[in-house]
C-alpha cells in the first residue's frame, strides 16, 4: 500500500508544488476567514485547472460549512477543504460481475492510447486475468509496430493485421481468438484520428456492432484516454468522443507531466464519467487505479 501512495506523491509532484505550496502559503499569511482568504483561495483553484464552474462550487461548500460548523480557527479551513475536494471527485464504483470482457480504448493520437494499453495489460495479468490485444488502429503508421513492443513487454498477445485494413475485421479476429483460447479480457486500440466525426462515428458503431453480434456474452467498456497537459482542451475532447459513443471510464495520463492535476474535477463533474485509471509515469508500472483520497492526499500534501 505504502508503494502505492509513494508513487501517487512521486508522480504529482508537479501538481502538488504548484497546489500545495501555494495554499500552504495562503494559509500561513492569514490569520483569519475572510473574503480576501476565499479570493485567494479561488484564484489558486482556478490556476490549477480545476476551472471556474467546479471552483465556485468548491468555494461556496466551503463557506456553508464553516458558518455551520461555527469555524473560525483557520487551522481547520485546509482539513475541510479536504473532504470537499475528495467529495467533488469521489464517484461510486459500480461492480459487474462478469467472466468475459472487452475494452475499447479510445482517444485522440499522441494522449497515450498504446502505452495505456500495454499498461493495462500488466495490471490485469497481476491480477491474474489472461489478456490479448486486437490492434484496431489500422491508420496510424506504425501504430501496430509500437503496440506490439508494449504487448511484448507486458507479455500478452497481439491479434494485428496490414496497416489501412478495415478496423473492425480486426475487432473481428481478435474475438475468435479470444473466445478460442478462453481469454479473460480482449483490449481493443481504436483510430484517434478520423478526419470528421461522422467517419469516427462510422467506424466506432461498426466495431460495436461487430463486438455485440459476435461476443454478446462479453462485459463491453469503452475507457477514453486524455493527456493531462492538455487541461482544459482535455474536456472539449471528451466531449467530442462522447457525443461518438457511450464512455464508462477515463484514464487521464502524464499527470507527471503537468502541474494541473486539478483537471480531474471539472473532467468529473461536466462529463459525470469518473477517472478510473491514471498515468503517473514512462514505467510500465506507473498505471494506477485512481484513488480520490490519495489523489488529494498527494497534491495536498498531508
Amino acid at each position: 500500500m505504502s508503494n502505492i501512495i509513494n508513487k501517487f506523491k512521486n508522480g504529482l509532484k508537479k501538481t502538488r508544488n504548484n497546489f500545495a505550496n501555494k495554499i500552504d502559503d495562503l494559509f500561513s499569511r492569514h490569520l483569519k476567514i475572510d473574503d480576501e482568504l476565499y479570493e485567494e483561495l479561488e484564484e489558486i483553484l482556478i490556476s490549477s485547472d480545476i476551472g471556474v464552474e467546479a471552483t465556485l462550487e468548491i468555494i461556496e461548500m466551503l463557506q456553508v460549512e464553516i458558518k455551520e460548523e461555527k469555524i473560525q480557527d483557520i487551522t481547520k479551513v485546509k482539513p475541510l477543504l479536504k473532504k470537499i475536494l475528495i467529495k467533488e471527485i469521489h464517484f461510486d464504483e459500480k461492480i459487474v460481475e462478469n467472466n468475459k470482457s472487452i475494452i475499447l480504448i479510445v482517444g485522440v493520437n499522441g494522449v497515450g492510447k498504446t502505452t495505456t494499453i500495454g499498461k493495462l495489460s500488466k495490471i490485469f495479468k497481476e491480477e491474474n486475468k489472461s489478456v490479448l490485444v486486437a490492434a484496431g488502429d489500422t491508420f496510424r503508421a506504425a501504430a501496430i509496430e509500437q503496440l506490439e513492443k508494449w504487448c511484448q513487454r507486458a507479455n500478452v498477445d497481439l491479434i494485428s493485421n496490414k496497416e489501412g485494413s478495415d478496423p473492425s475485421s480486426v475487432i473481428y479476429d481478435g474475438i475468435n481468438a479470444a473466445k478460442a483460447r478462453n481469454t479473460d479480457i480482449l483490449m481493443c486500440d481504436t483510430a484517434g484520428r478520423l478526419h470528421n466525426k461522422k467517419n469516427l462515428m462510422k467506424e466506432l458503431n461498426k466495431i460495436s456492432r461487430v463486438i455485440d453480434k459476435e461476443y454478446p456474452e462479453a462485459k463491453k467498456t469503452v475507457y477514453l484516454v486524455i493527456d493531462a497537459n492538455t487541461g482544459q482542451n482535455g474536456i472539449v475532447q471528451a466531449e467530442y468522443f462522447k457525443e461518438v459513443t457511450n464512455i464508462d471510464g477515463i484514464i487521464l495520463t502524464k499527470l507527471d507531466g503537468t502541474s494541473k492535476g486539478g483537471i480531474i474535477i471539472p473532467i468529473q463533474k461536466k462529463l459525470k464519467v469518473p477517472v478510473v485509471y491514471v498515468g503517473l509515469g514512462e514505467s510500465i508500472d506507473d498505471l494506477q487505479k485512481f484513488d480520490a483520497e490519495k489523489f488529494i492526499n498527494s497534491i495536498l500534501n498531508y
